[in-house]
């Protein structure tokens, strides 16, 4: 049993006791959270998909940690110029693990 879930304006596949790293959420370590905005649910090979959501889903989760991405370097060069600058950031995510999906 799958879906496929938005959270925080990306699409997830999720799986109940997954773990799924996204955008950073505004709830507290140990926390649950639910996710409404279900657009497919797979159940032992019967597929629902949602116009645009699956009715009466939900998807229950568990916040385990806040923490900070990957480095992730952007280099610009224009050739000949003398030009080049280099930048980088780190995106606040959040672990959650998948309890359970409601239909």
């Amino acid at each position: 049993m799958y879906a496929i879930v938005e959270i925080a304006g990306k699409q997830f596949k999720v799986e109940k006791g997954k773990y799924v790293y996204v955008n950073r959420l505004d709830a507290e370590e140990g926390a649950v959270v639910d996710f409404n905005k279900v657009l497919l649910l797979d159940s032992d090979g019967a597929i629902t998909v949602g116009t645009p959501v699956v009715k009466d889903a939900k998807v229950e989760a568990k916040v385990l940690e806040h923490l900070k991405g990957n480095k992730v370097l952007v280099f610009k060069k224009k050739r000949r110029k003398g030009y080049q600058t280099l930048n980088g950031h780190r995106d606040f995510l959040t672990k959650i693990q998948i309890e359970n999906i409601v239909f």
